[in-house]
């Protein structure tokens, strides 16, 4: 109202005009009306107390004075035609009408949903001064906009084809590879493996993929979000849907698929090459750690050899016997000699690098690598110069057929570990040589010392950062452009920090622990919680009304709308077979699949439930699902009970693979031997599980926890965040700082870490053992306008946190950003150990916020039921539909469990049944015994 109902001086002078007292408010309140929503009041329409309170304020009236407002129509229509003349409104039509409509179709085109664009154009005809029509022409103007704006961008992208590239994509529709799979269906299943005949294949896609020669530039000015959308179409139609569309939307999509697949294609070749070198390297440990085993004996009987020969002199120089003699009717010289020719050959193997045995992958390397080498265009830095110069120099050698050593082989591209092995390769050296080159060209790879120009992971680091001159626009930095502020800001910080530990640490007053000796012991965190907490939990889940999962989907959806979210690829509309969404929904989150789910209900055949999965659930909607209804959970009055949402943690969940060579199941010695994958899923104070993504099981956890933060809504309000050992790393901690996030991990060897300090001779004397090493504000200083360029690009989205954050960590000795972020984080890092030391507090937040998110992982286990709780799928899309729609179930779970544990907390209050409301803060909504989640999956019929 403060907005948009102020009355001006000049709003006062036409409003007084009018004789009536109702005349006078109702004159202003259709002015009001006017500017906002921007449309004409209807007859008997009724206004909201607080309007008319609002505005009859201003005027000297009173509501009442509105009743006899209008007796007359004519009134009303003098008083609208009255308002059009004197500030300018006008009705949608003719001119305004015309221009409007291609305004609206210009909006269409960047318009990420329909809803979206309602209200843009809403946004627009207020400022125009266009009154706004009914409701069922905002529609059907909206609607003809996106037909226009969907035409418009199929005719960008076409027109820029030549008749050569249109004829080769409409072949993709006729050509025919095994098993009569049409080539667009072929080139469309691709996903990275794990050995040479995986490579083989993604490079043969790849070249067809090459041949056809689609111009990038025909996306050029296409916003990114309806380029997305083109890419999800071709992903689901099947070549003969294909062929019934259009010509031109069908030569837009394939144009697009091709550019894209390109792209995709070659990240999944590099990222086979990547599993490969790690199997190789791996296979090579294993066979080092095998030839160690059995030597065991050997150097046993060695060392006993040798501890007798030590014995024999010892005694003898001590009588003053021939240490010759000695040895001579000992052991005898020649056998003297065996054994240290033994112990020289057992040192090698027992001090053996498993890179020593990475020749007996040459064989599976030259299967794929020399086509690799030739397909892909690499490209680098300087410092990458001596890679592509030895990279070339193997082409070459390829090209002749050659398998011996070029003249004068390039080896400068050599780390230490390689170059005691090349330094003097002549016979047989050509293997070590070129396994050297694909190893290190892995390396690369994943630090972005080397690049690819068409690919999503692995472009140029820094194409995709903001540019400079955006940082000062950029409200979710929280420091200082300035380096030399922030160096001073955090040297200010630290040194009070060290003071107030130290003296804490002088007097023995440190809470749970002490630094004695130059060591620090921190002491466990006793688990604590009110009495009755145990008692109010099971009353109130006694209370809990027995109930189906069906019926949960059902009345969560009533009140958030969720299925909303899955709207159909081709039309942006919402699905119409609510019953068939949900069974898709509830199958890939229970692990059932399609098949088994359609035998156990009565509602949708197996293809039935196969086309509503097709065209209306993708990552994307998922994500879009889950936000409303975490949005909707925390507004619920006992939501707000366990939080605010202003903290979250952050944690992994491995969850077993069917086999091996599934898409990136990947063998974790954590977990045994059983391959599989994580979901790491961010969870809100609130119980809700506001994101999740899913990863090898191998990965890092750390580069992750950005992603859910920066990704949504309810990460972005998140001030504290908690993570396990595994989500910490000194570049988390520097970009959660600039991003303005406090850190805040369980770190299990905390006592084992280091501080930094920007002076260490002025630390107190009780924390000078714990410093390692001086701040190097150097290399912050010559690096920070890249560092904010890196934060600011991951605030807005350019780029992904976890692919920029494994690119650093990837190969710090070549990348000073890396090495400058890696700085920041140190005096983060040693900020937040100084206040953990001293805060008991914030230990037990993170201790609380660390046990929600654990929590969640046996609620999952209950939900994730079927085939053992295995995921099968062979593909990374698969894989991740599964994890996100666990994640939206266990969302809709939570967010049934605060609604009706609101409702019996109501209930028991009003029945004067007593009990501490403070227990309420540890009752969790986690609970599943009261739902049924198996069996046979009955629908309600639904009006």
């Amino acid at each position: 109202m403060f907005r948009h109902y102020v009355l001006n001086d000049e709003d006062l002078v036409h409003i007084r005009r009018r004789r009536r007292a109702r005349n006078r408010l109702g004159f202003a309140l259709q002015l009001c009306a006017f500017r906002y929503p921007g449309r004409l009041l209807q007859p008997a329409e009724l206004i909201p107390n607080e309007m008319l309170a609002f505005v009859g304020g201003q005027l000297g009236l009173t509501p009442a004075d509105l009743a006899d407002y209008a007796v007359r129509s004519e009134t009303r229509y003098e008083h609208s035609s009255a308002l059009q003349r004197i500030f300018g409104y006008q009705p949608f039509e003719g001119a305004a009408r015309t221009k409007m409509t291609q305004c609206l179709v210009d909006m269409a085109v960047n318009a990420h949903s329909n809803e979206a664009l309602v209200v843009a154009m809403l946004g627009e005809l207020r400022r125009r001064r266009i009154i706004v029509p009914a409701v069922s022409t905002v529609e059907r103007a909206c609607a003809d906009a996106l037909v226009a704006a969907e035409r418009q961008i199929v005719e960008t992208i076409t027109e820029r084809l030549d008749q050569g590239v249109r004829d080769r994509l409409m072949a993709m529709l006729q050509d025919t590879v095994e098993a009569g799979v049409s080539r667009f269906a072929w080139l469309r299943r691709h996903e990275a493996g794990s050995n040479s005949a995986d490579a083989n294949q993604l490079l043969d896609q790849f070249e067809w993929i090459e041949e056809l020669n689609v111009p990038a530039q025909c996306l050029d000015g296409v916003a990114p979000h309806r380029i997305a959308r083109l890419r999800r179409q071709g992903a689901r139609y099947f070549a003969d849907g294909l062929r019934d569309l259009p010509e031109r939307r069908r030569l837009a999509i394939l144009a697009v698929c091709a550019i894209k697949w390109r792209a995709s294609l070659a990240d999944a070749v590099v990222e086979t090459h990547d599993r490969i070198v790690g199997k190789l390297y791996r296979a090579a440990e294993r066979m080092r750690d095998r030839r160690i085993a059995d030597q065991k004996a050997d150097v046993a009987a060695t060392l006993r050899s040798f501890a007798h020969i030590g014995e024999t002199m010892v005694a003898a120089r001590e009588g003053g016997d021939d240490l010759s003699t000695v040895i001579d009717h000992a052991l005898g010289w020649e056998e003297l000699e065996r054994l240290t020719r033994t112990a020289h050959a057992l040192t090698g193997t027992m001090t053996a690098d498993p890179l020593d045995h990475v020749g007996m992958g040459y064989a599976r390397f030259r299967r794929y690598a020399p086509r690799m080498l030739e397909v892909l265009k690499f490209q680098g830095g300087r410092s990458a110069e001596p890679l592509l110069t030895a990279i070339d120099a193997l082409k070459e050698q390829n090209r002749r057929a050659s398998s011996a050593l070029p003249v004068a082989p390039p080896v400068a591209f050599a780390r230490p570990k390689w170059r005691k092995r090349l330094g003097a390769i002549a016979n047989g050296g050509r293997r070590m040589w070129e396994t050297a080159i694909l190893f290190t060209l892995r390396d690369a790879l994943r630090s972005g010392d080397v690049w690819l120009t068409h690919s999503h992971r692995h472009r140029k680091f820094g194409a995709d950062l903001v540019p400079i001159a955006v940082l000062r626009q950029m409200p979710q930095l929280t420091v200082p452009l300035n380096a030399a502020d922030w160096i001073q800001s955090r040297k200010a910080m630290l040194d009070a920090a060290m003071t107030d530990v130290g003296k804490a640490a002088e007097k023995g007053s440190l809470p749970l622990g002490a630094i004695e000796d130059g060591t620090l012991r921190i002491e466990r965190l006793e688990r604590e919680g009110p009495d009755g907490t145990d008692d109010l939990v099971l009353r109130i889940y006694r209370a809990m009304p027995q109930t189906r999962i069906t019926d949960v989907l059902i009345d969560v959806d009533a009140a958030t709308g969720f299925t909303d979210a899955f709207a159909d690829l081709r039309t942006g509309s919402p699905c119409r077979d609510l019953i068939g969404l949900l069974s898709v929904i509830l199958a890939d989150g229970i692990n059932l699949g399609l098949k088994k789910m359609a035998a156990s209900t009565n509602t949708h055949t197996h293809w039935q439930l196969l086309r509503v999965a097709r065209w209306h659930v993708e990552n994307e909607a998922y994500e879009r699902a889950l936000a409303m209804v975490v949005a909707a959970q925390a507004r619920l009055p006992m939501a707000r009970l366990w939080g605010e949402g202003r903290t979250a943690s952050s944690d992994g969940q491995f969850f077993p693979a069917g086999g091996v060579g599934e898409a990136m199941n990947l063998v974790n010695a954590r977990y045994g031997n059983t391959p599989g994958i994580k979901a790491y899923s961010h969870v809100s104070d609130q119980f809700a599980p506001f994101a999740v993504k899913t990863i090898p099981a191998t990965a890092h956890e750390a580069p992750f926890i950005l992603d859910g933060l920066v990704g949504c809504d309810a990460g972005r309000r998140v001030d504290e965040h908690y993570a396990d050992t595994g989500g910490f790393t000194d570049h988390v901690f520097a970009l959660a700082s600039i991003l303005g996030y406090a850190f805040t991990p369980r770190i299990r060897d905390l006592p084992q870490k280091r501080l930094y300090a920007f002076e260490p001779a002025n630390a107190p004397h009780a924390l000078r053992p714990l410093i390692a090493a001086r701040v190097r504000t150097d290399l912050i200083e010559r690096n920070w306008p890249d560092i904010l360029r890196l934060a600011a690009s991951i605030a807005v989205g350019a780029v992904v946190p976890s692919a920029i954050l494994r690119k650093l960590a990837a190969y710090p000795r070549q990348n000073e950003l890396a090495v400058a972020l890696r700085e920041v984080g140190r005096v983060e890092r040693s900020l937040f150990m100084l206040r953990w030391i001293c805060d008991e507090p914030m230990q037990r937040r993170a201790q609380l916020g660390l046990n929600k998110g654990e929590a969640h992982h046996a609620l999952k286990r209950a939900i994730n039921f079927n085939r053992r709780g295995e995921i099968r799928d062979r593909t990374a899309e698969g894989q991740h539909h599964r994890m996100a729609a666990l994640n939206l179930l266990t969302a809709i779970i939570v967010h049934w469990n605060t609604q009706k544990i609101g409702d019996i907390v109501t209930e028991l209050t009003a029945s004067g049944r007593p009990f501490d409301l403070a227990l309420l803060a540890h009752v969790s909504p986690l609970g599943w015994e009261h739902i049924n989640l198996n069996g046979q999956y009955q629908w309600p019929a639904l009006a």
